[in-house]
């Protein structure tokens, strides 16, 4: 049976987030809120919680999960050939709604998907999410929602599509806003937005002048 806790309730934030911390250690699925939607989220280094959080969004291994982090640090264990052009846009733009796909560490333990040597990472601008990311580590997260159908604004919307399938939901209210992130791929010279969404190509120019859009 899930259980789901309002975070605007300093008690029951306190008792979610440890009860979130430890479902996630246990390697089920949990639903948090960020900056952008409603996220389900396991840990990245539990290749069976990676998989059942596919499974519970009907959602193949052609479609690779991205990794929320805590802190810009976190990239270090993570990535490689990380460029300064990509630091830029770190330092730029995190916490918030900015996706970077970089090359991940080939000596990481870690199943997403089909991600062919790269992960989709995030700093994400929301203290819930923050705070229980801070505790557990980096996080496998997809937006909380099936596949095919709208990404939830609000814990209602995602528990009523992804029910007992979660251990905890992390009720912060509706989110912010409901843009995605955009996603900005940094393994080439040149950095290529590979989909524009809350942060615009204007505003990511004025750190890297020559990013590049995919067609």
């Amino acid at each position: 049976m899930a259980r789901r806790y309002d975070t605007n309730d300093a008690t029951d934030r306190a008792t979610g987030l440890r009860e979130a911390a430890s479902a996630v250690r246990r390697g089920e699925l949990v639903v948090l809120p960020t900056d952008t939607v409603y996220g389900i989220g396991a840990d990245a280094f539990t290749s069976e919680a990676v998989a059942d959080l596919l499974e519970a969004k009907g959602r193949g291994r052609n479609m690779p999960t991205p990794v929320l982090i805590g802190s810009p640090n976190t990239l270090h264990g993570l990535v490689t050939d990380f460029s300064e052009l990509a630091w830029e846009l770190v330092d730029a733009f995190w916490p918030g709604a900015l996706t970077l796909v970089a090359r991940h560490q080939p000596s990481l333990q870690w199943d997403l998907g089909d991600t062919r040597g790269t992960v989709a990472v995030r700093m994400p601008l929301h203290p819930v999410a923050i705070e229980l990311l801070t505790e557990v580590g980096p996080m496998a997260v997809s937006s909380a929602n099936l596949t095919g159908h709208p990404a939830p604004e609000n814990c209602d919307a995602a528990q009523e599509m992804l029910g007992d399938s979660v251990s905890v939901y992390l009720d912060g209210g509706p989110t912010p806003g409901n843009v995605p992130s955009s996603i900005v791929d940094v393994t080439r010279p040149v950095p290529v937005l590979l989909r524009e969404g809350a942060i615009s190509p204007e505003e990511l120019r004025k750190v890297v002048p020559d990013l590049e859009v995919a067609n």
